[in-house]
């Protein structure tokens, strides 16, 4: 019976003092290389340069590709609002 009081105990415990955070700059500055990595992959495998500027002529797959960047760059801007627990 102690040993249940003491589990429940620390378990009250742990709840009252546990807290939220936020990620941060730091979280959010992984995603970003997160996201720099894979648009950097995806235009190799298109055999084009991340960066360069192609304007209206860009094929689809750099399209995709910039596309796909996008998204990931709108998922790291999440990343700083999302509370951790």
């Amino acid at each position: 019976m102690k040993f249940l009081i003491n589990i429940i105990t620390t378990a009250l415990a742990i709840l009252i003092f546990a807290t939220t955070a936020s990620a941060g700059p730091i979280g959010y500055a992984i995603c970003q290389g997160g996201c720099a990595g894979v648009v950097m992959a995806c235009y190799s495998a298109a055999g084009f340069t991340w960066g360069a500027t192609l304007g209206a002529t860009a094929p689809a797959t750099v399209l995709a590709c910039n596309a796909a960047y996008g998204t990931c760059q709108a998922a790291c801007a999440a990343v700083l609002l999302v509370p951790l627990p």
